[in-house]
């Protein structure tokens, strides 16, 4: 992993790289991925909110917006958190949301392969799902990257899926089309996996990141009917091993697979995104949480692709 400032940072699309902020707390690395970073500020004065939760420090407005900020100290270490001058606050833009957190420094950018991240075990990323949501090496130390959308969403819950959305939808017709999904968070794949079966879709094959989705695809690309075997792919953008733009890059180079649609289904979707999974083929690219447009454009895919 090699250091580099924002400004030189070129990422391309489906090259399977990641561009890592590293900041610190309590003196340990940890890691954001750059394309959730909107700015980086001198922490300032915090309007405190009655009846937050107890992590959530308030609200302050440093320009055109109002950022709720998150004190990430305490949030992971579950004790009061000693707010210091010098600490900053990391702004982050994702699940079309602005949060600001607190950190007590950041270290600079370090550009890395998918690849060479790991999943963390149960033990370290506490429990079936934890916080870390990867750990990658950097020049001789570990970083741990945080899964940000976690966090706010067991801070604030209805900022996640919500399967009222589906039945809202009422009675639906089932469908055994298969439906391949690479995502690597447990949590999410199974509120997305019990939300497209509430929807009808009962044929979901999931994946734990895009390398074994690509293996599946590989393994059956051959086949003289395949779109017995996937009708549809969905995708999340960050994964370890490979991301969802390198996936979506190798189905739409493949001559076998390309016609298969591909939905990036991703927290990160916002202009920049939208123009680097248009490059590499993406038929659709939506933002998490909304699991009801998805539903909707799995139908109007699925009609137009299989009929």
């Amino acid at each position: 992993m090699t250091k580099k400032t924002k400004g030189e940072i070129l990422l391309e699309s489906g090259t399977n790289e990641i561009e890592i902020m590293e900041f610190t707390i309590y003196g340990e690395l940890y890691g954001i991925n750059v394309a959730k970073v909107t700015e980086i500020m001198m922490s300032d004065k915090v309007k405190p909110i009655p009846h937050a939760h107890p992590v959530v420090e308030g609200i302050f407005k440093p320009r055109d917006k109002v950022l709720t900020v998150i004190d990430l100290p305490k949030y992971l270490s579950g004790k009061e958190s000693e707010k210091k001058e010098k600490d900053l606050f990391i702004v982050t833009h994702f699940n079309k949301m602005y949060v600001a957190f607190r950190v007590h420094t950041v270290v600079g950018i370090s550009r890395i392969s998918w690849n060479d991240i790991q999943k963390p075990d149960k033990t370290v990323s506490g429990g079936e799902e934890g916080v870390a949501t990867g750990i990658a090496q950097a020049e001789g130390s570990l970083v741990t990257i945080l899964d940000f959308e976690r966090i706010v969403s067991e801070i604030a819950p209805e900022t996640g899926i919500q399967m009222e959305e589906i039945e809202k939808m009422g009675v639906r017709s089932r469908s055994k089309k298969p439906i391949v999904m690479a995502e690597d968070s447990v949590l999410l794949s199974k509120l997305i996996r019990d939300s497209l079966y509430k929807a009808g879709y009962e044929n979901v094959i999931k994946f734990n990141n895009g390398e074994e989705a690509w293996e599946y695809l590989r393994g059956i690309r051959d086949e003289e009917n395949i779109f017995e075997k996937v009708a549809l792919v969905i995708t999340d953008i960050e994964m370890p091993r490979m991301d969802g733009h390198r996936l979506t890059k190798l189905i739409k180079d493949d001559k076998a697979l390309k016609k298969i649609p591909v939905i990036i289904f991703s927290s990160l979707i916002n202009e920049e995104m939208r123009i680097k999974g248009k490059q590499l083929g993406a038929d659709e690219q939506l933002s998490k949480p909304e699991i009801g447009h998805l539903v909707e454009v799995i139908d109007a895919l699925l009609e137009r692709h299989n009929g």
